[in-house]
């Protein structure tokens, strides 16, 4: 039987936080997720790393918390930061009296909150409403890339001896006289069944964490709330704007290299797995969305996303936007059932301080001494700047960094070096995104790639301007030669599933030159390669 001391279930960034931190103090530590690593909540969301701005009024627990956590990665993993800043605009349709209460909550939760005059803040925004805009703050906001920060804390954990397993579903778990003694697992492609021995489970499987709990017996006020967002293939905004309003649908632009996220909405739904989006919900975001940016509907839109918010509900507690945005922490052994933690709730931001608390019980009960070093210790080294410079050669003119930050140091090292003994290797893959022939193949042969899209959460093919138009066929023929598992032989169907992933969010939003667009899209794929909706002939 395949063991471990501690087994992590779910691979977003609170799972991968504690992976990390168990794997610094010493811990045996496996983490594993039914599909890839960062397929939920925690890449399905519009990047903003908290200045704790957000919750200054109604949460000033979370508001300390998120500025605290801002600064600490801000510092360990600056690789994944951008550090933009962040505005808050009060418009005239919102409450002046709020404005006071916000101030006050600020200062009471350690925020610098910095006034500026409205000249001020239209030169630092040039496209804000002259007309709604009464006043504006600053604020340490930033902007977060959690693709690249799940693969850096599983870098580092790597270091530390911790491991991972994607594509392994959970479906029962041993347990003897109330004690946990293991967990029951299912390989999502061969469909093989076997078990874990481990001494302690934590489930911090996000929106998912009431089924785990049920599998286990154990009741988990667990709440999904969906939260759609619209991608603009733009960057409208300089800094992350946010309405300085009770928090609301429509309220926060978050800028990510060249591209702006407006969101989110916040819906109550049954299944975390509902990740669809609307016309309407689209409609919606933008209604609101254009009242602080008049002229929001002139910017060509990407696609639309959702994510699952996994909210924790306490007996009696309020649902929805009225529920904390904080965390908990349960140790089941006084549900019965000795050895099973559960960890829900929280925001991105908050993720390694969750971390840190429920590895300081985890450990009280391991008898590990060794205190938490995540704070100080940064997630991964960076690239040299010697390296760098050989890299310049052959990327673009900003490719480097991007690279830098996406691959790390080894692998970085590997794809320079194939960029310059084969020039071939040096063939853009992706235009919009900067990813090099020499790059998919590196992550191609890596053994947790089982399709085009794992590819794309590594390197952002697909991601970019033309939403996979010219990319997907050229990724799907170096997975097709490099890909290291059988997956790779159905080329074509993988292909067909990566261009229904990124049609999935293009459908709602197909207006204007996204329409048309998607015509050619259709015509390159559908007419020239045959490649349908359906099964490929």
């Amino acid at each position: 039987m395949e063991k471990a001391t501690v087994v992590i279930i779910g691979g977003g960034a609170t799972g991968l936080g504690i992976l990390r931190d168990l794997s610094m103090r010493g811990v045996k530590a496996l983490l594993i997720e039914k599909k890839d690593l960062i397929n939920g909540a925690s890449s399905r969301y519009h990047g903003l790393l908290h200045s704790g701005g957000r919750y200054a009024v109604k949460d000033k627990e979370a508001a300390r918390e998120c500025i605290i956590e801002n600064q600490i990665l801000c510092k360990i993993g600056k690789g994944c930061v951008e550090p933009c800043g962040g505005m808050f605009t009060r418009l005239d349709i919102d409450d002046p009296a709020y404005e006071e209460l916000w101030i006050k909550g600020c200062a009471d939760s350690g925020i610098e909150a910095t006034p500026i005059t409205l000249d001020e803040a239209f030169k630092l925004e040039p496209r804000l409403s002259r007309k709604h805009v009464k006043s504006a703050y600053l604020v340490p906001d930033a902007a977060i890339d959690g693709f690249r920060m799940a693969w850096q804390l599983i870098d580092s954990s790597r270091r530390y001896g911790g491991r991972f397993k994607t594509y392994t579903e959970v479906i029962g778990f041993d347990t003897v006289n109330g004690e946990l003694r293991g967990v029951k697992v299912r390989n999502q492609f061969t469909g093989e069944t076997y078990e874990i021995g481990c001494d302690i489970v934590v489930n911090a499987a996000g929106g998912w964490a009431g089924f785990i709990g049920k599998l286990a017996g154990v009741e988990i006020g667990v709440q999904p709330d969906k939260g759609t967002l619209i991608a603009f293939n733009q960057r409208i905004v300089n800094h992350v704007v946010n309405r300085l309003h009770k928090s609301s649908d429509g309220d926060i632009f978050v800028p990510h290299g060249s591209i702006t996220i407006l969101g989110t909405s916040s819906m109550s739904i049954p299944d975390p797995e509902d990740t669809s989006t609307s016309r309407a919900e689209v409609e919606n975001l933008l209604k609101i969305g254009e009242q602080t940016f008049e002229n929001l509907r002139d910017f060509r839109i990407l696609r639309a996303f959702a994510g699952s918010r996994p909210l924790y509900i306490p007996p009696g507690g309020a649902s929805g936007r009225g529920a904390s945005r904080g965390f908990a922490i349960i140790d089941h052994e006084r549900d019965g059932l000795k050895g099973f933690f559960t960890i829900v709730g929280g925001k991105f931001t908050t993720f390694r301080l969750m971390a840190e608390k429920i590895c300081d019980q985890i450990c009280a009960k391991l008898n590990v001494t060794e205190k938490c070093r995540t704070a100080e210790e940064p997630i991964v080294p960076e690239v040299s700047q010697a390296d760098k410079e050989r890299a310049r050669k052959f990327f673009p003119s900003y490719g480097t960094e991007l690279a830098a930050t996406r691959l790390g140091v080894e692998r970085f090292k590997r794809v320079v070096e194939r960029l310059e003994s084969d020039v071939e290797s040096r063939e853009l893959i992706c235009e919009c995104e900067n990813v090099t022939r020499a790059e998919v193949e590196e992550i191609c042969k890596e053994d947790t790639i089982f399709n085009i899209d794992d590819v794309r959460r590594r390197t952002r093919i697909g991601m970019g301007t033309c939403q996979g138009n010219f990319c997907s066929f050229r990724a799907t023929a170096v997975f097709a030669d490099m890909g290291g598992n059988s997956m790779a032989k159905d080329s074509l169907v993988r292909l067909r599933e990566f261009l229904q992933g990124r049609w999935k969010g293009i459908r709602p939003v197909l207006l204007g030159r996204t329409l048309r667009e998607s015509e050619m899209t259709r015509s390159i794929y559908e007419l020239s390669m045959n490649v349908t909706g359906g099964e490929p002939q």
